[in-house]
């Protein structure tokens, strides 16, 4: 698996990760889109934002169904932290809806840790509620890791 930036992010894979195209219009265009690559098919991607000084943020990150529980999230987060290393951040933070466990599992074991919520996120800033694993999607649980040098 090859992981390099990409002007032409999956809209498929954006809006898997994100439901909401004003969400992906609004921080689409500040981002910069990074790509998995297997035999010259895109099967995962995250875009890396800079939000703060010091500090930047995977907004968005997907892999595509049929590869999903391979790795290749992993990969890609390994990448983002080394990536945002790399150019100067100290802080790389994530967010996701209350409702996505694996998610949420998944970014710990990469070593994020849980570092607030965004009370009802979804409710004020969705047009529709969103339903994962039978559970409504309220709030966004938010995630840093700090970039030490290693």
């Amino acid at each position: 698996m090859e992981i390099r930036p990409t002007d032409t992010p999956s809209r498929e894979l954006l809006l898997l990760a994100d439901e909401s195209e004003a969400s992906v219009n609004d921080y689409l265009p500040r981002s910069r889109c990074y790509a998995a690559f297997e035999n010259g098919r895109m099967v995962g991607q995250y875009l890396l934002l800079h939000t703060r000084p010091f500090t930047a943020e995977v907004v968005n990150i997907a892999v595509v169904p049929d590869r999903q529980r391979h790795g290749i999230g992993s990969a890609l987060l390994q990448h983002a932290i080394r990536t945002a290393r790399e150019a100067g951040f100290r802080i790389l933070e994530i967010g996701t809806g209350d409702s996505g466990t694996g998610q949420i599992a998944l970014y710990e074991r990469c070593g994020f840790v849980r570092c607030g919520i965004d009370v009802d996120y979804f409710r004020k800033h969705y047009p529709a509620p969103i339903f994962e694993n039978g559970v409504e999607c309220r709030h966004m649980v938010r995630l840093r890791r700090e970039l030490l040098s290693e």
